[in-house]
């Protein structure tokens, strides 16, 4: 057994414990941002979001990075992100579904690290990336006979583009608190996408949500930003310290399952079989190209996989 594979079968039951109420975190925060998006238009719940996730930046010492590299991660990575995933749930796009067709980030982010960074991917990722858009294909076709608006799948992809970007430029960035960081890319987001949201969605619409925030809206909107953002992100960068990456970010591969389980029992939400055949084919395309080495057949890894 090689110094990795120890290192991966030594993770304690405690921290194991800790990465599953992650996962079961980021999973549900999908049903949560869909019934808050009952209480608040998309853009606003993208700037209360983040005004809530930077308040910790008062405690925090900032990253050491570059102030316009931070803009550029903060406006991909959160501001584009969340703004066009809100908008794709708030047009129809399923809460469950979206859990799952989100992932399509890993695989925008080997395609633009190909072409920004001349990182060549290996052939377990082209591999996982093709299986993972035949799923994206299964999804189109299942969704497109299904009254869910092409605008809202758009609008999807969209979102996970714009997180891959952000993820692009993070490589680049160096070595930081994970924590901190997350803090401090919160404190760009707020005003812009306030401003955004009263000039698309409108001063009166905004002021009546504001007005009729209630304890529902702001549970809603303090799990968003406490408990998904700030605590999930917390312990993940907690773990990431403890553990290589190779044991630690297979695990997210359970955040499609469990945003998936939340919304078909929270929301009632149904899954047909095009749906599943999709979402399992995504599942599998992440598996390939995120599991270890260990896990994936001989001939997955042949030829530099």
């Amino acid at each position: 057994m090689s110094f990795t594979d120890q290192k991966a079968a030594a993770m304690s039951p405690r921290h194991l414990a800790l990465a599953m109420f992650v996962m079961v975190i980021w999973g549900f925060n999908f049903v949560v941002t869909r019934l808050a998006l009952d209480h608040y238009p998309p853009m606003l719940l993208v700037a209360m979001r983040f005004a809530l996730a930077a308040v910790p930046a008062l405690f925090l010492p900032r990253p050491r990075i570059g102030f316009w590299r931070m803009v550029g991660i903060s406006a991909s990575m959160f501001m584009g992100q969340y703004v066009f995933l809100y908008l794709a749930l708030m047009l129809g796009f399923p809460a469950g579904l979206s859990s799952v067709a989100l992932q399509v980030q890993a695989f925008f982010t080997i395609l633009l690290a190909a072409a920004v960074l001349g990182e060549r991917p290996s052939p377990r990722q082209i591999i996982g990336t093709l299986v993972a858009f035949a799923g994206l294909a299964v999804i189109g076709l299942a969704v497109s006979g299904a009254g869910i608006p092409l605008a809202s799948v758009i609008l999807l992809l969209a979102s996970g583009l714009a997180w891959a970007v952000g993820n692009v430029l993070m490589r680049g960035g160096g070595s930081f608190d994970p924590l901190a960081m997350i803090v401090w890319l919160s404190l760009i987001p707020p005003l812009p996408v306030f401003l955004l949201s009263l000039y698309f969605e409108g001063t009166g619409r905004v002021m009546q949500a504001l007005a009729a925030t209630n304890w529902q809206s702001l549970a809603l909107l303090a799990y968003i930003a406490v408990f998904s953002t700030l605590v999930g992100f917390g312990i993940w960068g907690y773990l990431l310290k403890t553990y290589p990456a190779s044991t630690i970010a297979p695990l997210t591969l359970l955040v499609p399952i469990t945003g998936a389980a939340s919304a078909a029992l929270v929301l009632g939400e149904h899954f047909g079989t095009y749906r599943i055949i999709g979402m399992v084919l995504i599942l599998a395309g992440l598996a390939i190209v995120a599991l270890p080495a260990r896990f994936l057949p001989r001939m997955m890894l042949r030829r530099g996989a």
